[in-house]
């Protein structure tokens, strides 16, 4: 079977639910029997949550390989019962760095 992509989208708005709903939908799909895995993309400049407020961004959710993610990650992993990595959140401050750096060699 292809692949399949669903995109899960609202805006820089936070707390609406996209979180929750694109988890909640992934373990519906996985109870269906599909292969599920997730991407989270975060608009913000940082190039991880980390370095934010908590009261600008909330708390973090640190991967098995120790990478300081969207709290989403942790909504993720446990209701699709999957582990993430660094490699599953990206920013666009993460984005930008790398087009920086590749541009300066």
């Amino acid at each position: 079977m292809a692949t399949k992509y669903i995109f899960v989208t609202g805006g820089v708005v936070s707390s609406l639910g996209k979180g929750i709903t694109a988890a909640s939908l992934g373990r519906l799909l996985k109870n269906r029997g599909f292969n599920v895995t997730i991407q989270k993309f975060a608009p913000y400049i940082n190039i991880d949550p980390g370095t934010m407020s908590p009261y600008q961004h909330g708390e973090v959710f640190v991967t098995d390989d120790g990478a300081e993610t969207d709290l989403d990650l942790g909504h993720y992993e446990r209701f699709i019962d999957i582990n993430l990595s660094k490699r599953s959140n990206i920013t666009a401050g993460k984005v930008y760095w790398s087009v920086i750096n590749k541009e300066r060699k």
